[in-house]
């Protein structure tokens, strides 16, 4: 029987990752491995993650970077990549692993439902509309994948942004993602503390920008955020 791993990446998420982590509790008393993977907080994430975790790892800061790093110890046949501020339905590790070995498809991704004002049930409806017909996944939906295939596509790329679209095309040319219909939920905080309807244009912009070929890293300065050197 397949098993799965779910892989975490995190930097200075302390006010949030013991509940995170304690929602998970009952796929890891299933089997589920979690490995969660810190970019080099300044808080006490680690502290607080090491006894709700099955490994505790640092890698350089990035979220491809980070992710790589925790796939490439993990123990289980599918891999799933999960945001800090995003929460997994209560039977997820059974979810994936039934609709992967029916379907037998190779990847997926979940519908994302995003908590707060009533507005962003409108944003998450298009995301999920978005992603079936395009094919792409986002890390908001919690992208997971046979580890065999992660491998063999060489992982997520190394970029400093729009890193789960880079990962999609390359699943694409392998087929298309199993697309669950139960939804995980991720705060809204990034979008209602920049403004909602901001956010979407920025997000549409940084897009289409990606889709003509500009570089990632200067995408991430435009969204705020860059990694740290390594």
């Amino acid at each position: 029987m397949s098993t799965l791993s779910i892989i975490i990446p995190v930097l200075n998420e302390a006010e949030h990752i013991i509940a995170a982590l304690e929602a998970l509790a009952p796929l890891r008393d299933r089997g589920t491995e979690v490995i969660l993977v810190d970019g080099g907080s300044s808080d006490a994430t680690v502290e607080y993650a090491q006894p709700l975790a099955d490994r505790v790892i640092s890698a350089p800061r990035g979220r491809a970077v980070q992710m790589n790093a925790g796939a490439a110890i993990a123990r289980g046949d599918v891999l799933l990549f999960l945001h800090a501020d995003t929460t997994l339905p209560q039977d997820a590790d059974r979810l994936i692993l039934d609709a992967l070995s029916k379907s037998r498809r190779i990847w997926g991704r979940f519908d994302v439902r995003i908590d707060g004002r009533a507005f962003l049930t409108i944003v998450a409806a298009m995301m999920n509309l978005r992603s079936r017909l395009t094919g792409i996944a986002t890390g908001d939906q919690a992208m997971f994948v046979q580890r065999d295939v992660f491998a063999a596509v060489g992982g997520f790329p190394e970029v400093a942004l729009m890193e789960d679209i880079a990962l999609s095309r390359r699943l694409k040319r392998r087929g298309r993602p199993l697309c669950l219909s139960q939804s995980v939920s991720t705060s809204g905080r990034r979008w209602e503390q920049h403004g909602v309807a901001r956010t979407i244009l920025l997000m549409w912009r940084l897009r289409l920008a990606y889709f003509f070929g500009a570089e990632p890293a200067a995408l991430a300065r435009q969204y705020g955020y860059a990694p740290r050197e390594r």
